[in-house]
C-alpha cells in the first residue's frame, strides 16, 4: 500500500481488523514448553486483568482471503485461544516477512515499558490491576510509570532501545539536560550502560551542571582530590572524543587507502624480497600498518 500524498510504501493497513483466532497461521508456532514458563504466565495475566495492550500483527495470503499469517504476537494469541476467544484484533502488515518481525523480538527496554504503562494507565488501568497484571509491586508501576519525569526527549531518544536499568534514569535525572545528553553519550561510546556508570559519571559532573544540587557529592572511598582529577579527566575524555568525530571519516578513509596501496606491495614477491634484503625494518612497518588497518576495519 502507498500514500498517494507522499509516495512512500505505508507498512500497516490503516484500521486494525477482527479476525477469527482459527483462520490465523502462525509462522513460528509456541513450542510446548513456553505454556510452563514464567513469562508466559506473565502476560497471561495481563492479558486477562488489561487485555490486549498491542494487537498481534498479521499479514493477508493471496488467493486466500478467509486465512491470514500470523507474524507477531503468537503467545498472546494462543492464550486468547485457551482463554476461550474466538476472535481478536488485529493489525494488518502490508510486508508478509515474518523476518522484519522476528529479528527484533527481544526483552522491552525501560522505556517501552514505560511507554506501555503509561498507554494502559491511559485506557483506564489503575496501578493496583497493571501490578498484579505484571506480578510487581504497586510501588514498581507508579515508579516505572514516572520513569522519564525529569529527563529530556534527546536522551529518551538515545536510549529508548536500550536494555539499561531503571536506576540508570534515576541518576540521569540528577544531572541538567546538556550534562545528560553528554552522559549518555559517554556510555554509549563505551557501550556500558550499568548503573555503577552512570553513578561515577554523576560522581565526575561538575557542581553546576547538576540538577537542584548543590552539596558537594561524597562517593565511598573517593576522596575530594580524586574527584577533583576525575572531573578533569571527564573533561578531557569529552574534548577529546569531540575531537575524534570530528576526525574519524577523513582519517579512516586516509587509512584504507594506505592499507590498500602497502597491500599491493606486499603482494608482490620481488618488493617484499627486496625489502627483506635491503629495508627490514620497513617490512616490518608496513606489515604492522596493514594489521592496524584491518582491526580498524573490525572495529567499526
Amino acid at each position: 500500500m502507498t500514500d498517494p500524498e507522499t509516495s512512500t510504501k505505508i507498512s500497516f493497513e490503516p484500521q486494525c481488523i477482527i479476525v477469527p483466532i482459527a483462520s490465523l497461521l502462525p509462522v513460528r508456532p509456541p513450542r510446548a514448553s513456553v505454556k510452563v514458563s514464567c513469562k508466559y504466565q506473565q502476560i497471561r495475566s495481563s492479558v486477562i486483568e488489561i487485555g490486549l495492550v498491542e494487537p498481534p500483527v498479521i499479514a493477508r495470503i493471496d488467493g486466500n482471503p478467509h486465512n491470514f499469517l500470523l507474524l507477531d504476537g503468537h503467545i498472546r494469541v494462543e492464550i486468547l485461544r485457551d482463554l476461550g476467544r474466538i476472535e481478536v484484533e488485529c493489525l494488518v502488515s502490508t510486508d508478509d516477512e515474518s523476518f522484519t518481525f522476528n529479528k527484533r523480538i527481544s526483552r522491552l527496554s525501560a522505556v517501552q515499558e514505560h511507554s506501555m504503562i503509561l498507554k494502559a494507565i491511559a485506557r483506564g488501568v489503575s496501578n493496583e490491576k497493571l501490578a498484579r497484571a505484571l506480578s510487581l509491586h504497586v510501588n514498581s508501576v507508579r515508579r516505572k510509570a514516572t520513569l522519564l519525569d525529569g529527563i529530556c526527549h534527546e536522551v529518551v531518544s538515545m536510549l529508548k532501545d536500550t536494555m539499561c536499568p531503571m536506576a540508570v534514569f534515576e541518576i540521569l535525572k540528577r544531572m541538567k539536560p546538556l550534562r545528560q545528553i553528554e552522559a549518555t553519550e559517554l556510555m554509549i561510546a563505551a557501550n556500558n550502560y550499568t548503573a555503577a556508570y552512570a553513578t561515577a559519571l554523576l560522581a565526575g559532573t561538575p557542581t553546576n551542571e547538576l540538577a537542584g544540587e548543590r552539596k558537594s557529592k561524597k562517593v565511598r572511598g573517593v576522596t575530594p582530590e580524586a574527584m577533583a582529577r576525575m572531573e578533569k579527566e571527564l573533561a578531557r575524555l569529552q574534548e577529546s572524543m569531540a575531537e575524534i568525530q570530528d576526525t574519524y571519516g577523513k582519517e579512516h578513509l586516509q587509512l584504507t587507502v594506505v592499507k590498500g596501496y602497502l597491500g599491493k606491495l606486499l603482494g608482490n614477491p620481488r618488493v617484499v624480497r627486496y625489502l627483506l634484503q635491503h629495508r627490514p625494518e620497513y617490512l616490518e612497518q608496513f606489515q604492522a600498518i596493514t594489521d592496524v588497518a584491518s582491526f580498524a576495519d573490525q572495529a567499526a
